[in-house]
């Protein structure tokens, strides 16, 4: 995957963060449901995706196992 392919799936990933961390409603008090739960998850797991696509810490992308 080139540069600017990675940029735009990165910047995407960062987006659909954004996107979910605006639909987490925590109060003060904490009271964690499971979909509040299930929210959080998905914006660890698309900042996590954000940051492989962006920076390729391990080169799993620029290395190309499946090509």
């Amino acid at each position: 995957m080139n540069t600017r392919g990675r940029l735009f799936v990165g910047l995407l990933w960062l987006g659909v963060a954004g996107l979910m961390a605006t639909t987490i409603l925590v109060e003060p008090g904490f009271s964690a449901s499971a979909s509040e739960l299930a929210r959080l998850f998905v914006v660890a797991l698309a900042l996590f995706l954000a940051v492989v696509y962006l920076f390729d810490p391990w080169n799993v992308l620029s290395r190309q196992p499946f090509h």
